[in-house]
């Protein structure tokens, strides 16, 4: 059930993802055009969602952006983290570009582009530094990549986050353009506020999903789990981000309305990173021998991101009416659809840098179906 020569069969790709999936972009602009409604048409919403808030978070998108953290870990195989002792060269290079390339990258990028928009560009920063950690099988299924080197690298990058996140949040947002002498217009952020919001954020359904995952296969087995249990909880995850952005337009419908122009200027740097990290990613896999699949496992881990924990960390720092948190939103609008793209490109390089022979389906099977995955 592969998707055959781009050249015969132009609509594999995306009649592999289910149909969530394929029209995710299309979902998100109706979330969108759906929460500028409600805030246009519904006088005081926006004082309505702020009463139900805790310091920065509004208790109704908290509930939304749990909604969309569950179900991605709980597709983790937290148990297969050993295998990862004899995958060295490749977790070292999915490291390096993860969690020091990709930060600089985006960094640099979020200057260079927005360095007279201090809640863009902060917003920006914090999507770079949240590695994906589920959407990318999506990715890897349908491009022939080592789904189970994928599954490693997802995983790893599962805790990573939860131990680094708070401090290379701190580092870029205000260590670095300290040390650098930037002009962060009296911008700081300290690392505990990072750090709660991603021990919330992240560590509260990183550990149900810890604890469902053991329990389910324990008392059910791994087929039960893995063919009925996921592809049923696989949804929540959507509608919990589409929840979230209506929740989030909805909130900032006046700023958005009055200045349309912001997603463009969000959304530029988003592309030049997205294809900056794909490519340097897919060639250094060649210069390294590892192979297409290992290759393509590198590329998407690396250009992928975790847009519901930047949209959790930018609206549990900032506040759902932020800047950051637009900056958030408008990653997934991008990313999708590049990410599909990015597909195609990477069957076609595959052709013709590792040959047919290494672009055939790779023999392990997939660790989740696409129509579950979610980032």
């Amino acid at each position: 059930m592969s998707p055959g020569p781009l050249t015969t069969q132009p609509a594999g790709v995306v009649g592999r993802l289910s149909t969530l999936d394929r029209y995710l972009p299309l979902w998100i602009g109706l979330a969108m055009a759906a929460g500028l409604g409600l805030g246009t048409l519904v006088p005081g919403l926006d004082d309505a969602l702020d009463t139900l808030s805790i310091g920065t978070v509004s208790l109704p998108i908290a509930v939304g952006l749990l909604a969309m953290m569950y179900p991605v870990l709980a597709k983790v195989r937290y148990e297969e983290m050993g295998g990862l002792a004899g995958e060295r060269r490749l977790m070292g290079a999915s490291l390096a570009l993860n969690w020091v390339f990709g930060p600089l990258l985006m960094f640099a990028l979020a200057w260079l582009f927005l360095a007279d928009q201090p809640e863009f560009r902060t917003g920006l920063i914090i999507v770079g530094l949240a590695r994906c950690i589920a959407m990318v099988l999506i990715w890897s299924d349908l491009a022939r990549a080592d789904n189970q080197a994928t599954a490693l690298l997802v995983a790893i990058n599962s805790l990573f986050q939860i131990v680094a996140y708070s401090l290379l949040g701190w580092l870029y947002l205000t260590g670095l353009p300290a040390l650098l002498g930037l002009d962060t217009q009296g911008f700081e952020v300290s690392l505990w506020e990072v750090a709660r919001t991603v021990l919330i954020f992240l560590g509260i359904p990183l550990l149900a999903a810890w604890f469902t995952r053991v329990e389910g296969i324990r008392r059910r087995g791994e087929q039960w789990y893995t063919e009925r249990f996921l592809p049923r909880i696989g949804p929540i995850a959507l509608y919990g981000l589409l929840f979230t952005i209506v929740m989030l337009f909805a909130l900032q419908g006046d700023a958005i309305t009055g200045e349309p122009l912001d997603v463009v200027l969000i959304a530029i740097p988003l592309l030049v990173y997205f294809f900056v990290m794909f490519f340097a990613s897919f060639a250094l896999g060649r210069v390294m021998g590892l192979g297409y699949p290992r290759t393509a496992t590198l590329a998407f881990t690396a250009a992928s991101n975790n847009f519901e924990l930047a949209i959790a960390v930018a609206v549990g720092v900032f506040g759902a009416t932020s800047g950051q948190a637009l900056a958030g939103v408008v990653g997934p609008l991008v990313e999708v659809p590049v990410l599909v793209g990015l597909v195609y490109v990477a069957l076609w390089l595959g052709r013709r840098w590792f040959g047919e022979d290494e672009v055939a389906e790779h023999p392990i099977a997939a660790v989740a179906s696409p129509e579950g995955a979610r980032s």
